[in-house]
């Protein structure tokens, strides 16, 4: 088993492109999950186990805004379990690819982890608001059920999207070896862009993880989680729009 910094060097040289990534992700969260990785490898964990402890902390700080008293306090000890869950849900791959332990049991069990917070991270908004909001009207309620569709939708048809888009390139070069066609290479990657890359930052799971820190103040919490409710729509309806016309251009003929 090499030192830690050798297997820093060997994990930075695995890591997944950064195309489609936002800031955040690309120099906060794989960074963090890179030094959890690590010392996960040193402790001897497989990646599957690197998930299970990614869902405890996540899961723990979701049960606490459902069923602990908004506060500063909590607010913080929230914001810092969901983020170091999330840096561990970027350890469990960096750690696959490193050992080369993974396989479709372990990016099923993280797939589901990843869909179980998104369905509870905004139960447990929506659980808090009933309980402790005092909310100016009833219909607030309502907001983390919008936020919720918006996740989810988004969560599962960018996997569609992956898995048909994967599925139309297998059988393209099916067809083009049967045929004796030369296969098409496509078009080179198109570079990072910056811009996007900082246009991504408001849909950024650790971005919006930002928002608890606010749990001191309803007021101000309830008027960020709506921004970013907003916010994530409006990718929602881009995103449903860009995936549809790539798989469309995917078509046999």
């Amino acid at each position: 088993m090499g030192s830690t910094g050798t297997v820093l060097r060997e994990l930075r040289g695995a890591q997944k492109s950064a195309k489609g990534v936002s800031l955040y992700s690309r120099y906060v969260n794989r960074p963090a999950g890179r030094m959890l990785a690590a010392g996960a490898y040193r402790a001897g964990l497989t990646p599957n186990q690197v998930t299970l402890v990614s869902a405890a902390f996540t899961y723990a700080a979701l049960a606490a805004v459902a069923l602990v008293e908004p506060s500063w306090t909590l607010g913080l000890a929230v914001y810092a379990a969901l983020a170091v869950g999330f840096a561990f849900d970027s350890a469990d791959g960096q750690l696959a690819r490193l050992t080369g332990r993974g396989g479709p049991d372990g990016e099923w069990l993280d797939h589901v982890v990843d869909c179980g917070k998104l369905l509870l991270v905004h139960a447990a908004v929506l659980i808090s608001f009933y309980r402790f909001g005092e909310l100016p009207s009833e219909a607030w309620l309502l907001l983390p059920l919008g936020f919720q569709l918006a996740a989810v939708v988004t969560f599962c048809a960018g996997l569609l999207r992956e898995q048909l888009g994967k599925a139309a390139a297998t059988a393209q070069a099916a067809t083009a070896q049967a045929s004796a066609a030369p296969a098409d290479p496509g078009t080179p990657p198109a570079p990072v862009s910056r811009v996007r890359a900082v246009a991504l930052l408001p849909a950024d799971y650790g971005v919006f993880c930002l928002v608890f820190l606010l749990l001191g103040a309803p007021g101000a919490f309830r008027a960020g989680y709506a921004v970013l409710a907003v916010v994530h729509t409006l990718f929602l309806a881009a995103f449903l729009t860009k995936w549809f016309r790539e798989l469309r251009a995917l078509r046999p003929g």
